[in-house]
């Protein structure tokens, strides 16, 4: 039985992507519009895995999803860089000369404006999603209308990409994260990333002793985040992503802040993908 994998948006995004670099193309996939879909397939038991994305090089963290996978009890047990690549695509035969409109999600359209500033006479539209726009002109044969997209899906959707990697900053990645219902069974000699979260109280200095423990038990702090605790007004949460050498290093520091704070939480412990 193939695996099932959720992820956001549809065949030809990122996140399909994703899933074909690391589980291949022999996969079952469960295409979710919101990434609250994604959690809910995962915990119905219609998807084993999920793939979500939690930052961008560019934009930042994707705060919302921090929540998701602390409230519903997820397990991270992998990650994976992608480099966003964005091409311009048409249906075939037509070319960039045709182009009256151009189509795709609002993050790809800003991360591409540079590009069309030499093109005044096409209009820039928001959409959903952008495979799902290069999906739309496939079926519609939808002339004089272009998608900003990824490869993938110029590929699935036959059409002919008339400009490549239109994007203004070219070093552009997303962080994906694979998450499951259940802890992964990881060797502890392959484990040297973790992502951890706890809380504290407002006493001064309380956020920095948990840093210095973090630091003494020679951790690296790849990414830390703050969030609002909801139930309590002006009390946050610590989302940390951590490296490090030695497995044992991390029991300890894990030992001393289920100590030092509050609500401390392992959310996944796992290989790091920069590596």
């Amino acid at each position: 039985m193939n695996m099932k994998i959720a992820i956001q948006g549809i065949k030809g995004s990122n996140h399909h992507q994703v899933a074909r670099d690391c589980f291949g193309d022999g996969t079952d996939l469960i295409e979710c519009m919101s990434f609250d879909a994604l959690v809910d397939a995962l915990l119905q038991g219609d998807a084993d895995t999920g793939i979500m994305a939690i930052e961008n090089s560019i934009a930042g963290s994707i705060i919302p999803n921090y929540a998701l996978i602390y409230q519903n009890g997820l397990h991270i047990v992998g990650e994976h860089y992608l480099n966003i690549h964005h091409h311009l695509m048409l249906l075939p035969g037509q070319t960039i000369d045709d182009i009256e409109e151009v189509r795709s999600h609002p993050m790809a359209l800003l991360q591409c404006k540079a590009f069309f500033s030499a093109f005044p006479h096409i209009k820039l539209v928001e959409d959903a999603d952008t495979a799902e726009t290069a999906q739309h002109i496939q079926e519609q044969q939808l002339k004089g209308i272009a998608a900003i997209a990824p490869r993938v899906a110029a590929d699935l959707y036959g059409l002919d990409i008339v400009a490549e990697d239109i994007q203004t900053i070219k070093n552009n990645a997303t962080r994906f994260i694979i998450v499951q219902t259940e802890r992964a069974d990881v060797e502890r000699n392959e484990i040297n990333k973790a992502s951890i979260r706890f809380m504290t109280d407002h006493k001064r200095g309380s956020l920095a002793a948990m840093l210095n423990v973090m630091s003494d038990c020679l951790m690296n702090l790849t990414k830390i985040q703050s969030l609002p605790v909801i139930q309590t007004p002006w009390k946050y949460a610590f989302f940390v992503d951590l490296t490090f050498a030695e497995y044992a290093h991390f029991e300890k520091v894990k030992t001393l802040l289920n100590i030092m704070s509050e609500d401390f939480k392992v959310l996944g412990e796992y290989k790091n993908a920069r590596i």
